[in-house]
């Protein structure tokens, strides 16, 4: 049987997968994990639940909160808010662990939950793999009477994330003008009061949450809408989250997109210039620009790559002790506020970089000379040989060697299909085409499937 869990939590259709039944079996399964092991005896483990307004995460919050009270936990209820504050709630409650209910930037039909451990921080596969451990085991605690869990509105939950928010900030954005599009989804309410309590303008799109509108045609996959407000109301910023608002692309007062290298490296300097980057070191993944790496090398900063994926990032992080990181979509985790990513959180640090610069997002971006990328999808191949075929990784080594530092090549097998995919950046576009039609050709030639 595979695995529950994801790269981010048991994530699927609503009431297909993602069922009452196995809601309220992983809430009694994550409460005898995260609640019960390794705890003082007398302790009542407490518990935050939150959760984006997708219409199911209705159904979903009221199994999950059934099966912590049932099980003996105290259970306060943070409502809609976005991810990373539900992980700040956590740790600011001192709560035993939390329940994120979010499919992030999917569609209304989907769902997830995410379980995060003591101080707001994801779970190790390990301690995954004991919740679904216990799940298929159906041996719920079963407390009675004083001593099953009691469930309380978190009233303040909103507020505490937001005075949080405003207690990073390093400049107030008094004098900028800021469109943010909320994908209506978990940051409808906090983010525009975020940026209006630090003194900028707002102005607000995709905040009309409905249940089933969440990522349709607005936020970060859909950035069309933000780009043509930015352009209309004459904005300086615009700030597009996805429906969770762990992450978040921006938009400069010309409608251009901003990505998550650039918001990187827009953050990064000001740490650096600041003395708070540690190590002076950038953690992203492969995926990133070589643009971005060129550009940090030039202004003294290191960078450490990881695999795909926003997890990957942070087990470098916590490993070493860096504290920022992301990924080119948005993901950007600053580990002196936040235990993942924060999407309020990095729109609102890259506000008040150009308020405290008096530059524009285009300029601050500018720091970063973006090469061409193309990507090549090569199917019906055996993916598992793309490290090892001697033919294919001695073109993949004369390429690299043509390229020199103004380019680099990634092959990366699919998760799910026999596909490698391709991946060339260059100085210019043609070398990259060429560059990457000549690498396809050889593993569609050296690793096709019989």
């Amino acid at each position: 049987m595979a695995r529950l869990f994801g790269t981010d939590g048991v994530r699927g259709k609503a009431n297909d997968l993602l069922t009452p039944e196995l809601s309220l079996g992983l809430a009694q399964a994550g409460a005898q994990v995260l609640g019960f092991n390794d705890v003082e005896v007398g302790h009542r483990p407490v518990a935050v639940v939150a959760k984006d307004p997708r219409i199911s995460g209705d159904f979903i919050s009221a199994a999950i909160e059934a099966g912590l009270a049932g099980s003996g936990v105290d259970v306060y209820d943070a409502g809609t808010v976005p991810t990373p504050a539900a992980a700040f709630l956590v740790a600011d409650l001192g709560a035993d662990f939390g329940v994120m209910i979010s499919a992030s930037h999917n569609p209304a039909p989907d769902n997830g939950i995410k379980f995060l451990a003591r101080g707001g921080q994801k779970l190790d596969d390990s301690i995954e793999d004991a919740i679904e451990s216990h799940l298929k085991r159906d041996q719920p605690l079963r407390p009675l009477g004083s001593d099953v869990g009691r469930i309380r509105r978190f009233s303040d939950a909103e507020d505490r994330y937001v005075v949080h928010l405003l207690q990073t900030l390093p400049h107030r954005l008094e004098g900028l003008k800021v469109v943010i599009d909320a994908a209506h989804g978990a940051a409808a309410g906090c983010s525009p009061d975020a940026f209006k309590a630090a003194g900028a303008e707002v102005v607000v799109i995709g905040a009309n949450p409905d249940g089933i509108n969440i990522n349709d045609g607005y936020g970060s996959t859909h950035l069309e809408n933000l780009q043509a407000a930015v352009l209309e109301h004459g904005a300086d910023l615009g700030v597009g989250h996805d429906g969770d608002a762990d992450r978040c692309l921006t938009v400069d007062a010309e409608g251009n997109i901003v990505d998550g290298d650039k918001e990187m490296a827009i953050i990064a300097l000001a740490m650096k210039e600041a003395g708070t980057l540690k190590e002076d070191t950038l953690v992203v993944t492969v995926m990133s620009n070589l643009g971005l790496k060129l550009a940090m090398k030039e202004h003294g900063i290191n960078i450490v790559e990881t695999g795909v994926g926003d997890r990957y990032v942070l087990e470098a992080m916590r490993q070493w002790g860096y504290n920022l990181g992301g990924e080119q979509s948005g993901h950007v985790i600053m580990a002196d506020h936040a235990t993942t990513g924060d999407g309020v959180l990095t729109g609102l640090q890259i506000a008040s970089r150009m308020a405290a610069t008096g530059k524009s997002l285009k300029e601050l971006g500018s720091v970063v000379k973006v090469l061409p990328q193309v990507l090549i999808n090569v199917r019906g191949v055996d993916k598992g040989a793309a490290d090892t075929n001697a033919t294919v990784l001695a073109a993949v080594t004369a390429e690299e060697a043509e390229l020199g530092e103004t380019g680099r090549v990634l092959l990366r097998p699919s998760g799910t299909e026999p596909v490698v995919r391709v991946m060339v950046e260059a100085s210019d576009k043609s070398t990259a085409e060429s560059v990457a039609r000549r690498l396809a050709q050889v593993v569609q030639t050296e690793l096709a499937l019989s």
